[in-house]
This record gives structure tokens, C-alpha cells and sequence, in this order.
């Protein structure tokens, strides 16, 4: 059965409903308790009410279900959800001042809290089942999200979302997550909703899909596992490999799961492997970005290439590919680059044009020595990466960050030094005691240059 839930005789450009499905549907597990599509819609309404006249607002609620409900009440009065790349203060304030007259939504109590942040109260009252189910439709056209990249590869870059888009987006994500779950299923994620990743798969799926997601965002072994418990079966953890490898070094037991699934960085494949042999769940990754959404997944342990969803198209480029999507107006460049196959409904990956280095006449990949990093027994986590300003030649450097408690720089050199070209080995690399990952794992770049150049002063 598909749990794609629609609405019947629904014209192409009609408007779409802020909640799809009938008023008994489970939308979320909350305090360990089911949360009905009526119950939901009556907690949006109670928001909404409360909320003040602008044009966007910065969504920062902690509790997955209270994003949800935010997010909702947000759009149910054309007011745009506003998700900075951290909700760090300072990544806050800056997305605030991009967006005049805005203001910050959140459920709990901040200190010190942003200009104009207004704190959501949900009622928790039970709802009169005999009340009227009919949730209130949203032009495809509008404007809902601004989602912010990471900034990893530089200063953040917003990106505009609108119903419309995030409804065929999800027709993808649904299809490929109900195969491999055999049926309608509950999400348990680890990643904030604010992510494009999170909320692609724990906001926007539950609204468009017969899909229920747990109110919580666990981030210690012990909690995903409680968290896993709490819903019933079948099961997807959607996460990270930052918080899959602490998964499979602890010694926490999981519920059964359908599918573990991943996204926001590179996957090892033995990480993959061992988290598959762990706890005999399959795991698949998901392509996509801040840009596009997600368009292409794969089974990490034992596929090279990457499916393509149907409707998706790859146009390779000499510096990237050109991505048509359903849910793109128009086509979007990528630094990816990638060679086609199976009449191009799959494809592999051979890097990014922003992570190809020449040097000397010689060429490597930033992915590829990052992976060598990471191999060297003793290293707990590193990234090579090349800094902005150029030597006495005119070659930009490549420096290394590694967290290595029991090795010192010689050691993570030599190992380097043989498995790698020697024009390529990091100079300067430096020892930290960790890096610092955001919410998704991924590393702000000027956070990086920021560690080197003190390490360097």
C-alpha cells in the first residue's frame, strides 16, 4: 500500500493541504504517547494564535513535535520559517538581520534569547473528537523555509522552500523509506529539524506521508535506544555517521530496526558494515543538499553507485553537475562530479571540483585524504582541508586537524606519509582535543582556519 496520503481529484497547482491524512492518523510519538492528526491540528491552531504579525521567524524550538507544531503555525499564517545553519546566537543574529522585522519562535526559556523571541505554549488538553478535522490548505507557490547551507564550504547560503517543492521532494523520500520498511513506518532522528536532512525526513514526511516521528532529538547511545523503544515497529533511525560510529562502539542494545539512514557526510563503508552486522538493520544513505533536497540513496555496504528517485536528472558538467528535480523550478549546479550509468538512473561519485587539488602536476582528492586520515589506527577524527592563502609559489597549503590522544604529529605523518603522494601531506597539522562539529557533524570552515591560525600564533 502506499502511505503517501493524497487528496483526491486534486488539480496539479492546486493548493495542498498544511496535513494530509484522516483525523485518527498517528502524526507523532510524545511523553510516549500518540499524538492524532487532530490533536496536532489543534495544537497548531493554539499556536498560531498566539503568534504576532511579521513576514518570517527563526524557528528554534528544541523538541522535534514542537518544531513541528511551530513550523505549521507558522505557515498557517504565511509567515516563513527562518532555519539558520546553527542555532548558536551568533548564527541566529545573523540570520535575523538578513530577514527585517522578523522575529524568533521557540518552546522554551532563553538566556539571553533573541530580539522579539516569543516563547510557544502548548495546551495539552484533550481535543473533542467530535470537533471539525479540516485542516487549512497552502498554496504550492508560498513561501514557507529559508534554509541556511552549513557554512562548511564557506559563509552560509540561504535557500528558498516552498510547499509546493517540499511536496514533491518528499514523493522521492517516501517511496525509497516505505521499500524499505515494507509498509508506513516511525522515524526516531538524531539530527535537529532545522537541517534540510532533518527536516526533510522528520518534519516534512510526517505532514505529506503516513509517517510518525518521535517528539525527541536523543543524541547519547542510551537515549536513541529509549527513544527507539517508545514507538513501535517498524522502525528508521535517521542519522549521522558522527553519531552512528558512537552507536556501534557502545555497547547499547537497539530495538529491531527496518533501516538506519544517513546523510550530512561521507559514510566509510566499514562503518557501514559494522553498523549493518551491530544491529541487523540495513543502512542507506541519502544524496542530496541544502539546494535540492535529497534525489538519490544507496545501501553503502554493498553499492558503489547511488539510485536516482524517478523523475530526477544528472547533467554532468566538466566542474559539477546540473540536478533537474520535481521539486526544483529550475535545474541547480553542483560541485559534485559524477559519471552516469544504467541509462542514467544511477551514478557514482568521483568527488567534488572544490575538493580536487593540484599540486606539482600531481592531482588528489580532499575526500580521499581525509579517508586515509581517518584509517590510521589511533586517530579518533581529523580533516585535511586546504587554507585560503597561498605560499611563496603560489600554492595554497593543505593543514590538518586530528584528534589522536596517543599519538603525537610525527606519528600521524609517517602513517600519511605512506599511503599518500608527499606533495599532499598536511603542512601544518595539528593536534586538538576535538573538532568542532556542528549539530549535523559537519565542520564550519572558519571555525577550522580560526583553530589553525591560533595554532600557527
Amino acid at each position: 500500500m502506499s502511505i503517501v496520503c493524497e487528496t483526491a481529484g486534486q488539480e496539479p497547482h492546486a493548493a495542498l493541504s498544511l496535513l494530509a491524512g484522516p483525523a485518527h492518523r498517528v502524526v507523532a510519538w510524545r511523553h510516549g504517547h500518540p499524538v492524532t492528526a487532530a490533536q496536532f491540528l489543534h495544537h497548531v491552531r493554539t499556536v498560531a494564535a498566539q503568534l504576532p504579525e511579521a513576514p518570517a521567524a527563526v524557528n528554534l524550538c528544541e523538541d522535534r513535535y514542537a518544531f513541528l507544531v511551530g513550523f505549521c503555525a507558522l505557515v498557517s499564517r504565511r509567515q516563513v520559517n527562518l532555519l539558520p545553519p546553527s542555532r548558536a546566537p551568533r548564527a541566529v543574529d545573523e540570520v535575523m538581520q538578513a530577514h527585517a522585522g522578523c522575529y524568533a519562535l521557540g518552546e522554551q526559556a532563553l538566556e539571553p534569547a533573541p530580539v522579539g523571541y516569543v516563547r510557544m505554549m502548548l495546551d495539552d488538553g484533550a481535543v473533542d473528537p467530535a470537533a471539525d478535522f479540516s485542516p487549512p490548505h497552502v498554496p504550492r507557490s508560498q513561501i514557507v523555509a529559508v534554509g541556511y547551507t552549513s557554512g562548511s564550504t564557506g559563509k552560509p547560503k540561504p535557500n528558498v522552500k516552498t510547499w509546493g517543492s517540499f511536496h514533491a521532494s518528499n514523493l522521492g523520500n517516501v517511496e525509497r523509506m516505505t521499500g524499505i520498511a515494507g509498509g508506513p513506518f516511525h522515524v526516531v532522528a538524531t539530527v535537529p529539524p532545522q537541517h534540510m536532512y532533518g527536516m526533510e525526513m522528520s518534519v516534512v514526511m510526517p505532514l505529506f506521508s503516513d509517517v510518525s516521528v518521535h517528539a525527541d532529538r536523543p543524541f547519547f547511545p542510551a537515549d536513541v535506544a529509549q527513544a527507539l523503544a517508545s514507538v513501535p515497529s517498524p522502525r528508521i533511525l535517521v542519522t549521522t555517521p558522527v553519531h552512528l560510529r558512537a552507536l556501534v562502539e557502545s555497547d547499547i542494545q537497539l530495538p529491531e530496526l527496518a533501516a538506519f539512514v544517513s546523510a550530512t557526510a561521507p559514510m566509510p563503508v566499514e562503518l557501514a558494515r559494522a553498523a549493518e552486522q551491530r544491529f541487523g538493520a540495513p543502512l542507506h544513505e541519502v544524496f542530496g543538499s541544502t539546494e535540492t533536497c535529497v534525489f538519490a540513496s544507496r545501501r553503502t555496504s554493498i553499492e558503489d553507485d547511488w539510485a536516482i528517485y524517478d523523475g530526477v536528472h544528472l547533467h554532468p558538467q566538466p566542474d559539477g553537475t546540473l540536478v533537474e528535480a520535481p521539486q526544483l523550478d529550475e535545474p541547480i549546479a553542483l560541485a559534485d562530479i559524477v559519471t552516469l550509468h544504467d541509462n542514467g538512473r544511477r551514478f557514482r561519485l568521483c568527488g567534488r571540483n572544490t575538493d580536487l587539488l593540484e599540486i606539482a602536476g600531481k592531482r588528489a582528492s580532499l575526500g580521499d585524504l581525509n579517508r586515509r586520515l581517518l584509517a590510521i589506527p589511533g586517530v579518533q577524527d581529523g580533516v585535511i582541508f586546504q587554507l585560503d592563502d597561498t605560499d611563496i609559489i603560489g600554492v595554497r597549503r593543505i593543514a590538518a586537524l586530528v584528534v589522536a590522544p596517543d599519538l603525537d604529529e610525527h606519528a600521524i605523518i609517517s602513517a600519511l606519509r605512506a599511503s599518500i603522494d608527499p606533495v599532499f601531506l598536511p603542512r601544518p597539522l595539528r593536534r586538538v582535543a576535538a573538532l568542532p562539529r556542528n549539530e549535523t557533524g559537519k565542520l564550519p570552515r572558519g571555525q577550522l582556519l580560526d583553530m589553525i591560525g591560533r595554532g600557527q600564533g
